[in-house]
């Protein structure tokens, strides 16, 4: 299981480095009690001015070599993984929601607002899940709409479905 520690306060201190993955690098950024952002970046300069504008306060520092967690490891949603996020309590219910995602299966934003008990909060989920600030591991690309179709991502609709292709091919699914 995955721990979500609610960030109180501005972290002090942040961590990044980057990650390569089949679908292009990946920025981490880590403080003591975990990860507190993870995205797709396509250039490395992107990704820090994003940090900066997610962490104002903080003091960021590069260190070489992401931690020792594997691409295919975070979209599993191993245990012993412990993100460190700030939200309102309503984001974190749903991001906590989406941790019930198996790997390989979709649901739909409607599925999400039920499961936190506000099945009219349709819309209110879409923005939480638009604001999740952890790709991958809390897994916003395994939301559709209720059309069926794949939707919008944050980071390109194409990776959303190649990022599912991926993950039905690792949990021994159809691709």
């Amino acid at each position: 299981m995955i721990e979500i520690v609610r960030m109180e306060h501005e972290a002090p201190v942040i961590d990044y480095s980057y990650l390569p993955t089949p679908f292009g690098e990946m920025m981490m950024a880590y403080t003591s009690e975990g990860i507190c952002c993870l995205e797709f970046c396509g250039a490395r300069a992107e990704g820090v001015r994003l940090l900066r504008e997610r962490f104002p306060d903080s003091s960021l520092h590069y260190k070489e070599g992401a931690p020792c967690v594997s691409f295919d490891e975070l979209i599993r949603n191993r245990a012993g993984i412990r993100l460190h996020l700030k939200g309102s309590g309503f984001r974190l219910k749903v991001w906590e929601a989406l941790l019930q995602i198996p790997a390989g299966e979709t649901v739909t934003y409607g599925d999400i607002a039920a499961a936190i008990g506000q099945p009219k909060a349709t819309r209110a989920v879409g923005s939480a899940i638009g604001a999740n600030p952890v790709a991958v591991v809390i897994p916003c690309h395994r939301v559709i709409p209720a059309s069926g179709e794949v939707g919008n991502y944050r980071w390109g609709s194409e990776r959303k479905r190649e990022l599912l292709t991926h993950e039905r091919a690792l949990s021994g699914g159809n691709p």
